[in-house]
C-alpha cells in the first residue's frame, strides 16, 4: 500500500498516521525523520542537506527527492509505505512520480484529512503541553481535571509558542498555497481519498481504513 497523507496543520495527520501504518503494517516516512538519519549516519545525501539547515534554509527540492527515493529502496518500503509532509508542491509531486516509475512502482492512495480552517485554528490555539511530561490537553476539547496542570504528572500545561493565532494561520495559508494545488493534481488521477477530519478521532481513523480498503 504505497500512500502520501494530505491535509493542513492541526487537522490530526500524526494520530491518523499511527492507525494507517498499524493497521497496513508499512513504514511512516516524514522528511524530517529522513534528514535526521542520513545527518545522524553522515552520509553524503545527509552531509549536503546539513550544509542548508545549518545557514537555516530549506533543503532544496532536488535534494529532498534524494533523499526520499533512497528511503524508498530499503526493505522496509517492500510492502508500501505511507509518506507524510511530502510532496508539499507540485514540483515534488512530480518528481515523485518519475521515482516511483523509475522503480516500476505508482501510488496507490491520497489521504486527504479535510477540516475548516476555523476549527484548525481553534484546536490549535486551544492546545495546551505539560512542560515536564510533554502530555497535551485542550481547553475546549480535553480540558485537564485542574486548569493549567497536567493530569498525569502534575505539571504546568503551557502554550507553545507555534500554536498563538497569527502563527496558526500563516502556517494554513502556507499550506493553502502551496500544497492544496495537490488536491486536484491526484484528484485528476483519481486516487484520492478525502477525508472528513472534523468527526472523532476513532471515526476518522475508521473512515480512512474502510476507503483504503475499499469497504
Amino acid at each position: 500500500m504505497r500512500t502520501i497523507l494530505l491535509g493542513p496543520p492541526g487537522a490530526g495527520k500524526g494520530t491518523q498516521a499511527e492507525t494507517i501504518v498499524k493497521e497496513f503494517s508499512i513504514p511512516h516516512i516524514s522528511t524530517g525523520d529522513i534528514f535526521r538519519q542520513n545527518i545522524k549516519e553522515g552520509t553524503v545525501l545527509g552531509k549536503k542537506a546539513k550544509e542548508y539547515m545549518d545557514q537555516g534554509l530549506l533543503v532544496p527540492d532536488e535534494l529532498t527527492v534524494e533523499l526520499v527515493k533512497d528511503r524508498l529502496l530499503h526493505d522496509d518500503c517492500s510492502n508500501g509505505f505511507l509518506l507524510d509532509g511530502f510532496p508539499r508542491t507540485i514540483f515534488q509531486a512530480d518528481a515523485l512520480e518519475d521515482a516511483l516509475n523509475s522503480m516500476n512502482q505508482k501510488l496507490d492512495y491520497v489521504v486527504n484529512i479535510e477540516v475548516r480552517k476555523e476549527l484548525l485554528i481553534e484546536r490549535a490555539v486551544g492546545r495546551r503541553v505539560c512542560k515536564d511530561c510533554g502530555s497535551t490537553f485542550h481547553t475546549s476539547f480535553n480540558k485537564p481535571e485542574k486548569e493549567g496542570i497536567c493530569d498525569n504528572c502534575g505539571g504546568e500545561l503551557l502554550q507553545r509558542k507555534d500554536d498563538a493565532e497569527e502563527t496558526v494561520a500563516k502556517r494554513i495559508n502556507v499550506y493553502q498555497e502551496q500544497t492544496e494545488p495537490l488536491i486536484d493534481y491526484y484528484t485528476k488521477k483519481g486516487i484520492i481519498i478525502n477525508i472528513d477530519g472534523e468527526k472523532p478521532i476513532a471515526e476518522v481513523g475508521k473512515d480512512i481504513v474502510a476507503k483504503m480498503r475499499n469497504k
